[in-house]
């Protein structure tokens, strides 16, 4: 993918995430995301590529915009797969709580690959770059956490898991602390402390948990980037979800799905604050314009670039 593609991804999620941090806090999740399908939605068909949303805010019937299949772009340029989160963390934002932002993975056709996620949950282990290799899905939680506290260097009461704040963790969440660790609850969207625990200035060691599956699809590509490790397996509710994954996918939906199996090749993802977080700092008003704090990574090379603009207000000029 062309080098300056990353720095139009940056400007895409910048866009959507100055376009929501105006209803931060105003309790108005729809509105919110709305706001911030538009502005990224105006951003990608500005650039010049011939582009198709692989996982968006869902399929064209249920969605007004960013739908699965959406063609984007001028349609001059490279083939390009995008899935996207205009705005993960709806409830976040609209609460004005942490670790709300604006997220999307992309890559040229031929040259990379993002898993086509049917819309259900998925079980994930996302754990960075030192406890690669050396974690199991299929193993209990307590296990896992054991030995990511000897490839950490740490003692188990020091390392942190994100967990999803679920009912349907209870037994998760029970288990770890029984084992001595920490727990680091998140009240929405887990994509944004998954992302985090590849960063070992982050804070978090891991995630455990089930989320949804297409934010998991985004969350590898980040994975993929940093060179951790992230294991899923998908989790169904009705034999609808399991029949439409099984078209998608193919092959065995129950397998443990690693990281290359979700996305690989070259990749880039771009990420930006709307609400501070885990990850990043959300979006900050000035006087006279906006400064906002995003992270672009790119697989080929390897490289992780955090990157803060300020946008001036021309009214102020």
């Amino acid at each position: 993918m062309d080098r300056t593609h990353n720095l139009d991804f940056i400007r895409v999620t910048e866009a959507a995430a100055l376009a929501s941090s105006k209803w931060v806090g105003k309790g108005q999740r729809d509105d919110a995301d709305q706001a911030a399908c538009e502005a990224l939605r105006h951003e990608l068909n500005s650039m010049d590529m011939d582009a198709t949303i692989v996982i968006g805010e869902g399929e064209r019937d249920e969605a007004p915009m960013l739908y699965i299949g959406e063609k984007l772009g001028t349609g001059v340029g490279p083939k390009i797969q995008i899935a996207v989160d205009p705005l993960e963390g709806t409830n976040l934002c609209a609460n004005g709580t942490p670790n709300a932002i604006s997220v999307l993975a992309a890559c040229v056709e031929g040259e990379g690959f993002l898993m086509h996620a049917p819309d259900c949950y998925m079980e994930k282990l996302v754990v960075g770059e030192e406890c690669r290799g050396v974690v199991d899905i299929t193993l209990p939680p307590r296990v896992n956490v054991r030995l990511m506290a000897k490839a950490l260097g740490k003692d188990v009461g020091e390392c942190i898991i994100g967990v999803l704040d679920r009912p349907r963790h209870d037994d998760l969440i029970r288990e770890l602390r029984e084992t001595g660790c920490r727990v680091h609850l998140v009240p929405d969207g887990d994509l944004s402390v998954a992302i985090a625990a590849l960063d070992p200035d982050a804070g978090v060691d891991g995630l455990m948990g089930i989320g949804g599956a297409p934010e998991g699809v985004i969350t590898a590509a980040a994975v993929l980037c940093t060179g951790g490790e992230m294991q899923g397996r998908l989790r169904f509710t009705t034999d609808e979800q399991r029949e439409r994954a099984e078209k998608m996918m193919g092959g065995d939906v129950d397998r443990v799905l690693t990281t290359e199996d979700m996305a690989r090749g070259e990749v880039v993802f771009s990420a930006t604050g709307i609400t501070s977080g885990d990850l990043l700092k959300g979006v900050r008003f000035r006087r006279t314009g906006a400064l906002t704090e995003s992270i672009v990574m790119r697989s080929s090379t390897s490289t992780i670039r955090r990157i803060e603009t300020f946008y001036k207000d021309r009214s102020s000029r």
